[in-house]
């Protein structure tokens, strides 16, 4: 892992440095591109390692990057960053193919997480039958209330917005996310979305 090649893609000069230093200060290789296109006029030489891009970019943005390159056959694990009011477009990118979003500001240890995980999934198959089965059980013990939060959150709403549709307190909405997560085993609301979207794959 250590020789993976971390390719950042933020229109931000001074965030590209700053991920670069921190990215490399843990033995990763980095490339530095300063929009999706000249990520992609690199694509061939870019098939190892994992993307970090910008959901919000000038010209071709990080949700159009992720469909082009899926397109493409590539299957390189795609990382985005997002403010916290563009959950709803994290939601989007994940179902576009990303692997995984992280919310700015976020720390180190978020960033590094995201990114070693990412990695490990780079040469691993998605979920096996058995997993899913297993995903699809979680979803079934959800009480009918978790479920109508569960789907509210995959529609990219924020807790106060589940709590006017559903007409509940935030307080409240909390307390359901909570128990959803407890329920299926998930640590992040990325991680609760994956799970939630590998359950209608295929067998």
């Amino acid at each position: 892992m250590t020789n993976a090649v971390v390719h950042i893609v933020d229109d931000d000069l001074d965030l590209r440095r700053s991920l670069a230093f921190l990215v490399a200060s843990d033995g990763f290789a980095v490339r530095l591109y300063e929009g999706a296109e000249s990520f992609l006029n690199e694509f061939d030489d870019a098939q190892d390692g994992c993307v970090l891009v910008d959901v919000l970019m000038p010209g071709i943005n990080g949700l159009e990057l992720i469909t082009i390159l899926r397109r493409l056959g590539s299957t390189i694990p795609i990382i985005v960053m997002t403010g916290h009011a563009d959950v709803d477009l994290a939601v989007e990118a994940m179902k576009r193919g990303a692997v995984d979003f992280i919310a700015k500001p976020f720390d180190l240890s978020t960033l590094l997480g995201a990114i070693r995980d990412a990695l490990q999934r780079s040469n691993r198959h998605v979920e096996t039958d058995a997993s899913v089965r297993a995903v699809r059980e979680r979803l079934a013990s959800l009480s009918k209330r978790e479920r109508e939060v569960l789907d509210r959150l995959l529609a990219g709403k924020a807790n106060k917005m589940i709590a006017f549709d559903l007409e509940i307190s935030p307080r409240t909405v909390e307390i359901y996310r909570a128990n959803v997560m407890s329920k299926m085993g998930a640590k992040s609301l990325s991680a609760l979305i994956r799970l939630a979207m590998s359950a209608t794959q295929e067998p």
